[in-house]
């Protein structure tokens, strides 16, 4: 399974286009979450949209919602079609697992991208949602339903899940001085996501601090 996961980049660079391709012909059906992510920030809201992937839909709603968003893709060819198609927004190619950008955002969302990561990893990502967050930013990520991994198919290629359990998530979130605001698990209406909406809470634990720093 570790095997599987450090794939993941280079799956997404080799299946780029078929990918945006089926994106874009594909039902938004989880434009609802994005909507409720969007309604929590104020016009003008800079995002931190990690694994943007070719920015449509998703960058591009919130983008014509009057949102500045700076996307982060490892697939330079996902990045390219951003670029393309978003001019105005700004495109970094990058490992969301190494990111260090220097500067905090109002909004930081990983959706359908947090979940391609092994579970150290996924750990590993909240002292970076926590370094990249201020007071009051809102955070949004999906996951699995429980702890566990599971291998997909994509082309006929392995693509790799892992979750943590619920509680855990619950933990982490906490830890890193966010706060839950509404959680689904297998929302039917916006494909059998399980969903994480949280904030971040006026003064971070002296803990997430010190956890940051080992």
């Amino acid at each position: 399974m570790g095997d599987l996961a450090s794939r993941i980049v280079g799956h997404y660079e080799k299946h780029a286009l078929a990918w945006d391709a089926d994106r874009q012909n594909s039902c938004w059906n989880d434009k609802t979450w994005h909507d409720r992510f969007i309604a929590k920030l104020g016009g003008g809201a800079k995002v931190l949209d990690l694994g943007c992937g070719s920015g449509r839909p998703v960058a591009q709603h919130m983008a014509e919602r009057g949102l500045r968003v700076t996307g982060v893709d490892s697939s330079p060819t996902m990045i390219s079609f951003c670029r393309e198609r978003l001019p105005d927004e700004e495109w970094i190619i990058a490992d969301m697992r190494q990111l260090a950008l220097g500067r905090r955002f109002d909004g930081i969302l990983a959706w359908d991208s947090f979940f391609h990561l092994s579970h150290d990893d996924q750990r590993r990502m909240f002292p970076i949602f926590s370094d990249h967050a201020a007071a009051g930013t809102v955070l949004m990520f999906n996951t699995g339903p429980q702890h566990g991994e599971a291998v997909g198919d994509y082309n006929g290629d392995p693509l790799y899940h892992a979750s943590l359990s619920p509680t855990e998530y619950e933990a982490l979130v906490g830890r890193f001085g966010f706060d839950v605001i509404q959680h689904a698990t297998n929302d039917a209406a916006a494909g059998g996501r399980t969903v994480w909406l949280c904030q971040r809470r006026a003064l971070v634990p002296t803990e997430s601090v010190s956890m940051r720093r080992k």
